[in-house]
């Protein structure tokens, strides 16, 4: 009787909990998932990862993207930033109506375009780099999206909460948890509605998913409390504690020793 009275409340429903593992799991398969274990990088919303300063709108929006797209690992991809004020592609970053299997399972970078693909960003975000470096990864994950073979967990009706949590999975969690409800300086939640980055996923969702990348990753908590802020650290403390007692995360772990004894064997073959 006692340990169901004092056994703690996860963090997340459960339904969420399992949505969330397999949109990363579904991103594992999808994606080369040695790319992810020996690649991917849990990016920090610090001067080392984001270096340098310009003077113009435009200059700076470039310079963050530029490092963006490095680390998601799609700076070779044709890409052209674009202010939202200047561009009347809105909807270019969302799935099309009535999209299909067929085209979530395109592969090519360019799908088609004879130019380089937009990334529309909002000039009110230059002052909030998190916010604006979620948007960036955003914008990737949605383009990364369009390569997967298989549809998404939940179908393409999801697909703006799917490409949130890729965004999470290429090391983006710690600016959307952050920015997931962001605020200017002396403004208020019924006069930002055009200011404020738009989140489909709460920060508690991306906080679950940014606590599952670190343990995919065995990245020490350490590394990350300090650039979390401060409402969500013990929230995401708790949040690692529920995924380690989990048999889902045995699962995807096992991803981590199928990549690494395939690097092993493609080692020895061109040895």
């Amino acid at each position: 009787m006692f340990s169901v009275l004092f056994k703690r409340k996860p963090p997340l429903d459960e339904v969420s909990v399992r949505w969330l593992f397999d949109v990363f799991e579904w991103a594992l398969r999808n994606f080369p998932s040695e790319v992810f274990f020996r690649q991917n990088r849990l990016v920090l919303p610090t001067n080392e990862y984001f270096p340098g300063k310009v003077d113009s709108v435009q200059g700076m929006a470039e310079l963050v993207f530029e490092r963006v797209a490095e680390y998601a690992g799609m700076a070779h991809w044709p890409w052209q930033v674009v202010e939202k004020s200047h561009c009347s592609l809105d909807a270019i970053q969302k799935i099309p109506a009535g999209a299909t299997q067929e085209l979530v399972g395109k592969a090519s970078p360019s799908f088609g375009y004879k130019h380089p693909l937009p990334v529309v960003y909002d000039r009110l975000l230059i002052g909030s780099p998190e916010s604006l470096i979620a948007g960036f990864a955003h914008s990737l994950a949605q383009y990364l999206g369009y390569t997967a073979r298989e549809a998404p967990p939940g179908g393409v009706d999801n697909w703006p909460q799917v490409t949130e949590v890729l965004a999470d999975y290429l090391g983006f969690g710690l600016m959307f948890a952050n920015s997931a409800f962001l605020f200017p300086s002396g403004g208020c939640a019924s006069c930002t509605t055009n200011i404020r980055r738009e989140s489909v996923l709460s920060q508690w969702d991306h906080s679950y998913a940014l606590a599952l990348f670190v343990m995919l990753k065995d990245i020490p908590p350490r590394k990350v409390k300090p650039h979390l802020k401060k409402s969500l650290r013990g929230y995401f403390m708790r949040c690692l504690s529920d995924i380690s007692g989990r048999p889902e995360l045995s699962r995807l772990q096992q991803y981590a020793v199928e990549s690494r004894t395939a690097g092993e064997t493609l080692v020895r073959a061109e040895g």
